[in-house]
């Protein structure tokens, strides 16, 4: 039915559990109705209704708060069954929304049941409303010796040439006022205590793509930089101690060394 009359999945999710609990409620009086004894039952509970309502009212409290909540959700949509979002520091699909909880589904393919209340409060990323297109980036660090420009144009090419990134003319699709520039990438974004940082920008189709595909990327980008002499260094320290010390250890040691006005230990 939802194939044929092309329902949204989250509103027919919705529709579809609300449905199911308005069939047991219809089966449940249909029950008492035909049942003398069950009928007169249900009259004495009536009488004391009021108080009756309170209790079941207090109880039942953070269940309708879930109910109330899940309709929201399929009213507003902040996400629908398929989105891809990141919640309560999870990355996942959601795969179902019913009248107490929403089921993500993590990268690692575990199952988040989220009651519905909570998530309607959450702070929610989601990658696919409106337009699935995704900007990722890459952090490579170079030697202050090799070539930026080289270093440059080895991720631009890589990057060209892997089939899950976006061209200009596929992002013209989404948004036809994108510069060309921005397509892909490379800037120079810090002068680090042993590195040149550089990042590069690149655009996927879909979120599922950019986990594998920057990972592809620093492998690629690694291979030609070896092949090409560009240096991706090693963190370096330079210890210097101080004359007083290196006085003490000479000391120390019954003048068995040299006196050197200071001592310098590099640790690669």
């Amino acid at each position: 039915m939802n194939k044929k009359m092309n329902i949204d999945q989250t509103s027919y999710s919705i529709i579809r559990h609300s449905s199911v609990a308005v069939v047991y409620l219809f089966g449940l009086f249909v029950i008492v109705s035909n049942i003398p004894f069950l009928e007169k039952m249900s009259v004495a509970l009536l009488a004391g209704a009021g108080f009756a309502g309170i209790v079941v009212g207090l109880a039942a409290q953070s269940t309708l708060g879930n109910i109330i909540s899940g309709i929201s959700l399929a009213v507003f949509r902040p996400f629908r069954v398929g989105d891809r979002v990141n919640v309560m520091n999870e990355y996942g699909k959601i795969i179902d929304i019913t009248l107490r909880h929403t089921v993500v589904r993590t990268w690692d393919n575990r199952r988040l049941i989220i009651p519905n209340s909570i998530i309607g409060d959450e702070a929610i990323i989601n990658w696919s409303i409106q337009d699935p297109t995704v900007r990722w980036l890459v952090d490579v660090g170079i030697s202050y010796d090799s070539d930026i420009d080289l270093a440059r144009n080895i991720m631009l090419e890589e990057a060209r040439k892997h089939v899950n990134i976006m061209t200009y003319v596929e992002l013209r699709k989404y948004d036809p006022a994108i510069p060309k520039e921005e397509v892909i990438q490379v800037m120079v974004t810090e002068l680090g205590d042993y590195a040149v940082n550089m990042r590069m920008y690149f655009w996927c189709a879909d979120r599922k793509f950019c986990f594998l595909t920057a990972c592809d990327l620093r492998e690629s980008i690694k291979k030609r930089f070896d092949a090409e002499g560009v240096e991706i260094p090693f963190p370096y320290r330079t210890i210097v101690y101080k004359n007083e010390m290196a006085s003490n250890a000479r000391m120390s040691n019954n003048n068995q060394c040299k006196d050197p006005s200071s001592v310098i230990m590099q640790e690669h």
